[in-house]
């Protein structure tokens, strides 16, 4: 990569993308407690109630994934279970009926690197399938491989750009910094990344 983003900047960036991400559940929550406040009516009470119950699972889901994902969740240098991080996006999509998760990964520890590393391309791996379909995720002692298949499923061209270094740091944005982390993580692992795309069909094989 020719240039980094700066502490402060990748900080800031990665910050308004986890805010991004609980704005919709956060704000259905606000709603649903607006609703109890206001109305008497006993059936929209209970719409209310399931709403704020739907929106809290999914706020919770949401800042368990960005935990580990993106923050330092455990001590510095320890391992985590592929096992965990595979519930942790089982976790993350279980509203979400367009889209199935095959995890293969086995129940082992991994550096928490490697195990950040799979999180981040299992998004990615969500972005190529807008339309809903499944995403099979493998893993050895030496490589990822992530297979994202659906209806016209297709990497995003800015997220492509990012992970094939055609973006200078000063062009990365709140939109563009997950996979700029991810090729950092690519870099701190010492992984490669190969980006194959098929028909109706993504693959994304970090390996060394």
């Amino acid at each position: 990569m020719s240039s980094l983003l700066s502490d402060m900047d990748l900080a800031a960036l990665i910050s308004s993308r986890i805010c991004h991400d609980l704005i919709s559940p956060v704000g259905a929550i606000a709603n649903g407690l607006e609703v109890l406040a206001d109305n008497p009516d006993e059936e929209m009470r209970k719409v209310a109630v399931s709403l704020i119950e739907n929106s809290a699972r999914q706020a919770s889901s949401k800042l368990q994934f960005a935990r580990l994902a993106f923050g330092a969740a455990g001590s510095a240098g320890m391992e985590i279970s592929l096992g965990d991080a595979g519930d942790l996006a089982k976790g993350l999509i279980a509203d979400d009926r367009r889209v199935t998760l095959d995890w293969r990964a086995p129940r082992e520890n991994r550096p928490k690197a490697e195990v950040k590393l799979v999180l981040n391309l299992f998004t990615i791996a969500l972005t190529c399938i807008p339309r809903g379909g499944e995403i099979t995720v493998e893993a050895d002692d030496s490589s990822f491989i992530l297979m994202a298949k659906g209806r016209k499923a297709c990497l995003p061209q800015r997220t492509a750009e990012v992970l094939t270094g055609e973006i200078p740091a000063s062009e990365i944005d709140a939109h563009r910094i997950q996979p700029y982390y991810t090729l950092r993580l690519i870099e701190e692992t010492g992984f490669g990344l190969e980006i194959e795309q098929g028909e109706d069909e993504v693959v994304l094989r970090a390996s060394r």
